[in-house]
């Protein structure tokens, strides 16, 4: 299950406890710096790292399914190859016979090929699609993170800023 966006819902639900973990945040007294619970952190961070495997296992799935599938489309191949050529040899009886034969077995042989090679495309376009999609959530996922840093970096940033200012008015 995912969020309009692509992204697992656990892992977009865990992205948004650590973003709200590090904006309820208290700050360190004269610093640009905050203070959070290592162990909240660590166990948010723990659990997307949990909830990203399935994205993966899913890919490699999908890849390993392509394989299985171009194996069976060579297996089918050469089964239709082999039967052509036994047929063909089944058929060596006179001249006409012969080139009859000759002409059907290259005939089912490119017929053997052609059919590999249309079900070898559809398998990699298949995977293709697959991994595109896999690339996707994996790059929102991305986006998510660098706007949670970002959001950070910003935090931090305007706190410097204020503590700045505040030391460049005379003191009353």
């Amino acid at each position: 299950m995912s969020d309009h966006r692509g992204v697992p819902l656990d892992v977009e639900a865990k992205l948004h406890q650590l973003e709200r973990l590090v904006a309820e945040a208290k700050a360190v007294p004269l610093s640009a710096s905050i203070m959070l619970n290592r162990a909240e952190v660590d166990g948010l961070v723990a659990d997307v790292r949990d909830a990203l495997p399935d994205e993966l296992t899913q890919a490699r799935w999908v890849i390993k399914e392509r394989d299985e599938i171009l194996e069976r489309a060579q297996a089918d191949a050469d089964r239709i190859v082999a039967d052509a050529r036994a047929e063909a040899e089944r058929l060596v009886s006179t001249q006409e016979v012969v080139r009859s034969a000759d002409r059907e077995s290259e005939r089912v042989i490119e017929d053997a090929r052609e059919q590999a090679r249309q079900m070898r495309l559809e398998a990699e376009d298949y995977v293709d699609a697959k991994l595109a999609n896999f690339e996707v959530v994996l790059q929102k996922t991305l986006t998510a993170v660098e706007k949670g840093r970002q959001k950070l970096r910003g935090r931090l940033d305007t706190d410097q800023l204020a503590e700045e200012f505040e030391l460049d008015e005379p003191a009353s």
